[in-house]
C-alpha cells in the first residue's frame, strides 16, 4: 500500500511539474484531511497557475480528481517569494539553460553568485554526465560558502533539488543544495565597538 502511495504522490508531482513548468515550478505538498485531499503546489508565479477568477486552477482540480482518483481535492497554490533560494528552480533553470547550449560552467558560475547574491549562506552545484564536450560521462561540482552534507543541519537546514537537463549528448543529471542560513548555535555576534572615553 505504502509503495502504490508512493508511486501515486510521483505521478501527481511530474504532471504538475509539467503543467507550471513556466510558473517557476518548486514542489507539491499532499496532505490527507478529513474533507478530502489538499495539494500544496509551490510555484514562483502563481499568477499563471490560477488563471483569470481561478478558472485554470479549477480545470486541473478536475483533471487531478479524474486521473488519479482522489477524493475531493483542494489545490492550494503558494508563493516562492525568491526563487534563488529555491534549490528544485534553480535546478530547473540550469536544465534549460544547458538544453540551450550555455556552457555548464558559465550556468554553474552564474548561479552560484545569484544565490548567494540572494542571501545564501552556500550553495553546492552538482552536473554528471557527457559535460564539456567528452564522450564518457563525469561529474563535477561547484560550491560556494559553507553547505553542511551531512548529520542535522544538513536535513534541517539544506535545500536539495534535483532534475535532469536532455541535450545532443545525453542526458545530464543537475543537484542542487542551497543552505539558507547557519544554525542559531553557530552564528557569532560581532563584538561592540566601545568607544574610548578616558581622559
Amino acid at each position: 500500500m505504502f509503495v502504490k502511495e508512493g508511486i501515486k504522490v510521483s505521478e501527481v508531482e511530474e504532471f504538475l511539474r509539467k503543467r507550471f513548468a513556466r510558473a517557476g515550478y518548486s514542489h507539491t505538498e499532499i496532505q490527507r484531511t478529513p474533507l478530502g485531499t489538499r495539494i500544496i503546489v509551490h510555484v514562483h508565479k502563481p499568477g499563471l497557475v490560477i488563471g483569470r477568477s481561478g478558472r485554470r486552477i479549477n480545470e486541473i482540480t478536475e483533471e487531478i480528481k479524474e486521473k488519479f482518483s482522489f477524493e475531493n481535492p483542494l489545490l492550494d497554490v503558494r508563493e516562492v517569494p525568491e526563487p534563488f533560494l529555491d534549490s528544485n528552480i534553480v535546478a530547473k533553470r540550469i536544465a534549460l539553460s544547458l538544453e540551450k547550449g550555455v556552457n555548464y560552467k558559465k550556468v554553474a558560475n552564474y548561479y552560484l553568485e545569484k544565490v548567494t547574491e540572494a542571501g545564501a549562506v552556500g550553495i553546492q552545484i552538482e552536473v554528471a554526465g557527457k559535460i564539456g564536450g567528452v564522450e564518457r560521462s563525469r561529474e563535477q561540482k561547484f560550491k560556494t560558502g559553507f553547505v553542511a552534507h551531512s548529520g542535522d543541519y544538513a536535513e534541517r537546514l539544506v535545500d536539495v533539488g534535483y532534475t535532469q537537463a536532455v541535450i545532443k549528448a545525453g542526458i545530464i543529471g543537475i543537484k542542487v543544495k542551497i543552505m539558507k542560513s547557519l544554525p542559531k548555535e553557530l552564528v557569532v555576534e560581532k563584538p561592540v565597538k566601545h568607544l574610548n572615553t578616558a581622559e
